[in-house]
């Protein structure tokens, strides 16, 4: 995710940065760098065999919400004809150059950069800019983005093209595992105040009814349901709602709950379909692990389930579309249906329960788009 400290250096915003730019904005230059490879890419895509009018995007966490970023962004139009979304709708509400300013004095004073001075947050090591992480987002700047990813697509002013959007169904497992293995363990004394603490007097006890601790291992998975289903899982079905009006639109669930977890070692409570658990469907796991030791190896029906998800992905990146005659067949996301791709290793078919397994009437009640 873009909440990464490694994020700083493609979307620290400063008021000194923003100063010096022609274009008066600072902040995106993670962007900026996307497409100026996507223009490579078009320029140079003929001597590889490839078609400078057929490019897909694709990534995954920050690379989706950099996909959206991309799709939000007027200069990156005609530089890309197709969008995949892999878990990267959990920050459709960008921030404002203002806010990403205000957290760049921050930082800078905290690496001791009082002045506030290019020349001093330049003189940097990256040992001192890692020691010293901020979470940065991309920014509405008015330059690289007009308009925040939510508002774009719910107004149509974005680059119109065919999209595959999902998420993983226990997303923020891996996110509170990697609380857990720090030693930050919510305790079940713990988790009421926990969710008050994050959503307040008024909303908090709503969300505990929603989410009782009896219905989970322990506060910690509670904990993972609840950020799953209000930062990744709804906020995912409110980008296929709003683009679905003005582009095709394909949207699925990755649901292997017995997915094996490379990048973790065990916690409390099984990881499910976790965030990053389906890279390893599109890529060797031994490319993607932190672990020592071969990674476990995917089962019968997970390589199956593999080899129908490469599928679909590359007959999308080469149709705008992932249908094809050795895949079930995937239709299009529409309001009215609300049907998800149901990624699983047993069945793959289209499901229709996925609003009211994430509770999103429930988040979009207590949170109004």
């Amino acid at each position: 995710m873009s909440r990464s400290i490694t994020a700083l250096f493609g979307f620290l915003a400063h008021p000194a940065l923003t100063a010096e730019s022609p274009n008066h904005a600072s902040g995106n230059y993670g962007i900026l760098d996307q497409q100026s490879a996507l223009k490579w890419v078009q320029q140079n895509i003929r001597a590889f065999g490839g078609d400078p009018g057929n490019i897909t995007i694709f990534g995954q966490s920050a690379g989706g919400l950099s996909a959206l970023a991309n799709m939000a962004s007027p200069r990156a139009a005609g530089l890309f004809h197709k969008a995949i979304v892999q878990s990267g709708a959990y920050e459709l509400v960008l921030p404002s150059l203002a806010t990403g300013e205000s957290q760049g004095t921050a930082f800078a004073g905290n690496v001791g950069c009082d002045s506030q001075t290019l020349r001093c947050l330049r003189s940097l090591t990256v040992q001192q800019i890692l020691a010293n992480p901020i979470i940065v987002n991309p920014v509405v700047d008015g330059f690289v983005l007009p308009l925040s990813v939510q508002i774009a697509a719910a107004t149509g002013q974005f680059n119109r093209v065919p999209v595959i959007n999902g998420s993983n169904h226990d997303e923020a497992r891996f996110m509170i595992a990697m609380n857990e293995l720090a030693g930050q363990v919510v305790t079940a004394a713990q988790y009421p105040p926990a969710v008050v603490a994050e959503f307040g007097p008024l909303a908090g006890p709503l969300v505990l009814a929603q989410y009782p601790l009896g219905a989970y291992v322990d506060a910690d998975e509670a904990l993972a349901a609840i950020e799953t289903d209000s930062l990744f899982a709804c906020p995912a079905r409110l980008v296929d709602q709003a683009l679905s009006f003005y582009v095709p639109v394909f949207a699925y669930q990755f649901n292997d709950e017995n997915a094996p977890e490379i990048f973790l070692p065990p916690v409390s409570y099984p990881y499910g379909a976790a965030h990053e658990s389906e890279l390893q469907y599109f890529f060797p796991a031994e490319d993607l692990t932190h672990l020592p030791g071969p990674p476990p190896p995917l089962g019968a029906g997970q390589r199956n389930l593999s080899e129908m998800m490469i599928r679909y992905w590359t007959q999308f990146a080469k149709k705008g579309d992932p249908n094809g005659p050795q895949t079930p067949a995937w239709g299009e996301y529409g309001p009215s249906l609300d049907e998800f791709q149901s990624l699983t290793p047993l069945s793959i078919a289209p499901e229709s329960d996925f609003a009211a397994s994430h509770r999103c009437d429930f988040w979009a009640t207590l949170f109004p788009q």
